[in-house]
């Protein structure tokens, strides 16, 4: 017989078996396992040990990803992603709206702009037309400060973007500057008659002009380039700024020019003394080719070509709207007008033709320039030249 203390082979192999997992799953559900009982047949009364009970494993056999972390891995990068895609759009339409701000304002901005320089070409004509007289520029320099006082007033109510209220007041700025010298212009020419002489008056037509040269520099500097560089800081891009120049003859702020100009209005043209202008060379660009009327000119064609026409006043008086105009003699012929606004005794002005049609290439044509009589002049020899040309492609 066994010893008490020992359990026999059958009762070893019962233990061994329910100890040993299952070759095909190592899963034991929890209604499997039981309190502790007596084994029957024990000896001696003995109980056999408490099966030790084994818990669902927390991944499936051969280390498998567990599907609810995977299902809540991907969910929380969709939301990720769903909210960058959110942030990206919300930021671009603000970015839009933002623009749309500059354009709409820069868009407005362009009818008074636009329109003042209107008013700056009115006044150089006005200023320039042949025959005119004193008395004659009085109603109609009213009626361009009147003009312009106006667009002062719709320029004061644009509504800019926050950040170019600076700019905005340079922009009203301006516009007031150029009444103020419209007014200047107006009460200085109603005093040449008072005025003891021509060149007194030059000098305060001059100070009211220089007012309008200034307009144009507070809306260069201030408002169009003060704007640009605003809204490249704001990070705001493909908006122009309109421009607007007023004066476009570089001698508005010389008292001589104003001298001349009222000598012009007040004086007869025989009073004025001699008059007349002169062709005094041709050049061709590029290239700088001086063309010669005693040879022939080989005339290299480029897309750059162009005829500069220097125009001298060999006279003693100021002449405007002085039409100059090159002509190529070909089968068809290519004639091409322009005028010079204004040009002061002794001074030379150069008239530039260019975009052209093509020429004929190799066979000699005659390039003819010439500038138009003004009123008074007797000398009319040196306002006309012919040049024989020979156009080649290079």
């Amino acid at each position: 017989m066994l010893d008490s203390g020992v359990l026999s082979a059958p009762h070893f192999a019962v233990m061994f078996e329910r100890e040993r997992p299952d070759p095909q799953t190592d899963i034991e559900f929890d209604f499997f396992d039981e309190s502790p009982t007596v084994e029957e047949g024990g000896r001696g009364g003995e109980s056999t040990p408490p099966r030790r009970r084994r818990r669902m494993p927390t991944r499936p056999p051969g280390g498998g990803s567990n599907p609810s972390l995977l299902r809540l891995g991907l969910l929380i990068g969709g939301a990720i992603l769903l909210a960058a895609v959110l942030v990206l759009t919300v930021n671009n339409c603000r970015g839009n709206q933002k623009k749309a701000k500059y354009q709409d304002y820069m868009e407005a901005v362009n009818g008074p702009a636009s329109e003042s320089a209107q008013v700056g070409k009115d006044l150089n004509t006005l200023l320039t037309t042949p025959g005119k007289k004193l008395a004659d520029l009085k109603s109609e320099l009213e009626g361009l400060r009147q003009q312009q006082a106006q667009i002062v007033a719709n320029a004061d109510a644009l509504d800019a973007p926050g950040p170019l209220r600076e700019e905005q007041q340079s922009l009203v700025e301006a516009m007031q500057f150029r009444v103020n010298g419209l007014t200047g212009l107006s009460a200085a020419l109603a005093d040449v008659q008072g005025t003891p002489s021509t060149a007194k008056s030059g000098e305060d037509l001059a100070v009211q002009a220089q007012r309008l040269i200034a307009s144009d520099v507070v809306y260069q500097d201030l408002f169009q380039a003060g704007s640009a560089a605003l809204m490249k800081k704001e990070g705001v891009t493909g908006v122009p700024v309109p421009a607007s120049v007023f004066v476009t003859n570089t001698d508005f702020g010389s008292p001589t020019f104003w001298k001349q100009t009222v000598d012009r209005l007040t004086q007869s043209p025989e009073a004025g003394g001699l008059h007349g202008n002169q062709i005094t060379s041709v050049v061709v660009q590029p290239g700088n080719q001086r063309l010669s009327t005693s040879e022939d000119n080989t005339v290299l064609v480029t897309d750059r070509l162009s005829f500069q026409v220097n125009v001298k006043n060999s006279g003693d008086s100021q002449e405007t709207q002085v039409l100059v105009t090159l002509t190529i003699q070909q089968d068809p012929v290519i004639k091409r007008p322009q005028t010079i606004p204004v040009i002061s005794p002794g001074e030379t002005k150069t008239v530039i033709f260019k975009d052209l049609p093509a020429p004929t290439f190799g066979s000699p044509v005659n390039v003819k320039v010439s500038v138009d009589p003004v009123s008074g002049e007797t000398n009319t020899s040196n306002n006309s030249y012919e040049y024989p040309v020979i156009f080649s492609l290079g």
